[in-house]
């Protein structure tokens, strides 16, 4: 059951590393857009980040940390608001705006140092 948990995990940072390897493309490219595949890091990291927090696999006598989940949550879903209203301000034709840009890479490494630090 370890060995499953851990492939889970792995999986939850790939989809991360796929949000924040794609934003920080565009970051350091010059351009600042969001692209599809932000969206699909982000779909990625957040249903293996779910599924993680089911409490299965766990050794005996650990228990989870709700409060922590919950604010991961409460971070992926701001992080998919932005990226969804710059991708659709994108579509019409808009740019997004720097500030909006920039809030999604912070809120990205946020998540992760929630993540690592937070025990």
């Amino acid at each position: 059951m370890e060995t499953l948990r851990l492939i889970v995990l792995l999986v939850h940072l790939i989809g991360f590393a796929v949000l924040f390897g794609s934003w920080a493309v565009q970051a350091f490219g010059g351009q600042r857009q969001f692209g599809k595949i932000m969206e699909y890091g982000l779909l990625i990291a957040g249903v293996a980040g779910l599924v993680l927090a089911a409490p299965w696999g766990l050794p005996e006598g650990a228990e989870m940390n709700y409060v922590k989940i919950g604010t991961k949550l409460v971070v992926l879903v701001a992080i998919g608001a932005l990226v969804g209203s710059g991708l659709g301000r994108q579509k019409r034709g808009a740019s997004v705006p720097s500030a909006v840009f920039w809030l999604v890479g912070i809120l990205t490494v946020t998540n992760a140092a929630i993540a690592l630090l937070w025990r």
